[in-house]
């Protein structure tokens, strides 16, 4: 009988399987690269303060952080709905 159809190894062929690589953002380098950006945001945001706050930025904010939050929760196009059981 050939191994690759005997019920006894398909454990060892499952096993033997690659696991995917991990995603950049949960690197070590994707992980500096975040941290990074938040301080440097947080701290460009407080040199700017005084034009962050004197402009009409904050007005259109709310409208960019729930277009921002779509996009990014549902993963792009494609994200809503989905339909039935895909296996």
């Amino acid at each position: 009988m050939d191994k690759h159809h005997d019920p006894a190894h398909a454990e060892h062929d499952q096993s033997a399987e690659t696991s995917p690589t991990p995603s950049f953002w949960r690197s070590r380098t994707g992980i500096y690269l975040i941290v990074a950006l938040v301080v440097g945001g947080l701290l460009l945001g407080y040199e700017h303060r005084v034009h962050i706050f004197g402009s009409n930025w904050l007005l259109w904010l709310p409208l960019l952080l729930c277009v921002g939050m779509h996009f990014f929760m549902h993963g792009g196009h494609g994200g809503h709905g989905g339909g039935g059981d895909k296996r």
